[in-house]
């Protein structure tokens, strides 16, 4: 993956999660704590960022680790992971917050959470690869 790409998809999500973060404290404010799911809203918007600093932080990882590296092409899997988990987790989180059907959350949301763990793997794939890279 080019470093210019994981950097894309890292400003992509930080300043949708930044504006869904708003969007829930002030125009959703009202009918989130009227529905009872403020908390499903935030939640979303935790793991959302949280992932687009991770990719900010493969994007640096990529340019600094140029090549085609098993590291790097890890890493890569690790973004293309984290976004599928962001879309997924966050995506159905955000629609439940606002009363979307049941069935949404439980298809989606695990499988969201599984893409995040799968992406974590890869960059625990990448550290190992670094290693056996030095040796």
């Amino acid at each position: 993956m080019k470093p210019s790409r994981a950097l894309l998809m890292a400003g992509i999500l930080g300043i949708s999660g930044v504006a869904l973060g708003a969007f829930g404290a002030h125009a959703l404010r009202a009918q989130l704590t009227e529905l009872g799911t403020r908390d499903r809203w935030e939640t979303a918007v935790h793991y959302h960022l949280l992932h687009a600093v991770a990719i900010f932080a493969a994007a640096i990882f990529l340019e600094v680790r140029t090549g085609s590296s098993a590291a790097a092409r890890r890493i890569g899997w690790g973004v293309r992971w984290w976004l599928t988990g962001v879309v997924l987790f966050s995506g159905s989180l955000y629609c439940l917050a606002l009363k979307a059907p049941t069935w949404l959350g439980a298809s989606t949301a695990p499988l969201g959470g599984i893409s995040f763990l799968i992406g974590w793997g890869c960059v625990i794939a990448a550290a190992l690869d670094v290693d056996v890279e030095k040796k």
